[in-house]
């Protein structure tokens, strides 16, 4: 009987250990979450007309479904919702997040932040007009060539003429209240601007601070210290696109510049422990072997200290 006991308390803490996510350490209880509600590069996985062994994977039922990489914060203290960048997979976003409501309130979108005009960032904007939600005065905050570019081309401009939104000019590095208790300022970076600006958000409360950065070309092309800024937030969501340079082997991956997960592993070496564990990759293409848990690029990424975002985390952002 001892005997069965110890393999039984054995096998209970080998399931711990292996179910454990560092991302619910952050979490227990807080009045305003952030939360994780898409991990995947603007095409999501798996991608259209992709025949690769990656999307395979998902066609043979080995792997789920990724979204578009998206942030929600959920204020419990106001019932209010807010979501940073509108994907293209928008509706199943905000039920996710509606998902984490209490006590049977129905809690109000209040809010949603564009970071740039590429396809996975804003064309979910598509689902507050009239031929879906009808929604009224939604306001979406916008940096000012992002603003123009919604008022002056269709489909969107008729969101703005009908109402369903209403635009909020945010500025560079100009602090905007999204209500009382959390704030957002826009940090230019360098990325493709065809239509728009490219942002990063600093999202604040009270005592949290959490960065948010899905796209940027080369941290080194930044006029800003990204370890400066990782050393004063509590978490940081930044550009893991790709893994390394091999990953599209027809490509030339010069023409779409982003910081390399491993290039980001060695660039914040340097980093004490405590600063590493802050950061979550997102924004996964779908050749990335990261969003696959069980990879051996998953494991090494964690080996290093650092932690890739995954559907469903959940964040304090209030203690």
């Amino acid at each position: 009987m001892q005997s069965f006991k110890f393999i039984f308390l054995l096998l209970i803490s080998i399931l711990h250990l292996r179910c454990h996510n560092p991302a619910s350490d952050s979490i227990i209880k807080s009045d305003i979450e952030l939360i994780v509600l898409g991990i995947a590069q603007d095409a999501g996985y798996p991608q259209a007309n992709c025949q690769k062994v990656c999307c395979q994977k998902f066609y043979d039922q080995q792997e789920t479904k990724k979204h578009v990489s998206c942030l929600g914060i959920i204020d419990h203290i106001s019932n209010s919702i807010f979501i940073l960048d509108a994907t293209p997979d928008f509706p199943y976003q905000l039920q996710l997040l509606k998902s984490f409501q209490e006590d049977n309130r129905d809690y109000s979108l209040d809010g949603i932040a564009i970071t740039h005009a590429h396809i996975g960032h804003y064309t979910g904007l598509m689902h507050l007009g009239r031929e879906a939600m009808g929604a009224s005065n939604i306001p979406v905050f916008a940096m000012p060539r992002f603003k123009a570019f919604l008022e002056n081309n269709g489909p969107w401009s008729q969101l703005v003429d009908l109402k369903n939104i209403n635009i909020q000019t945010i500025k560079e590095d100009s602090v905007t209240m999204l209500n009382e208790h959390i704030s957002l300022t826009p940090m230019l970076v360098p990325h493709r601007d065809e239509y728009s600006e490219t942002v990063g958000f600093m999202v604040e409360t009270k005592n949290k601070k959490a960065l948010f950065i899905p796209d940027i070309d080369k941290w080194s092309k930044w006029n800003r210290s990204i370890d400066s800024l990782i050393q004063i937030v509590d978490f940081a969501f930044l550009d893991g696109t790709f893994y390394d340079n091999g990953e599209l082997p027809n490509r030339d991956m010069s023409e779409i510049p982003h910081p390399f997960i491993e290039e980001s592993i060695w660039a914040f070496s340097t980093l004490s422990l405590k600063d590493k564990e802050k950061i979550h990759f997102i924004h996964f293409n779908h050749t990335n072997p990261v969003l696959f848990e069980s990879s051996a690029a998953s494991k090494n990424v964690s080996n290093q200290h650092f932690a890739l975002a995954r559907e469903g985390n959940r964040f304090a952002l209030i203690d």
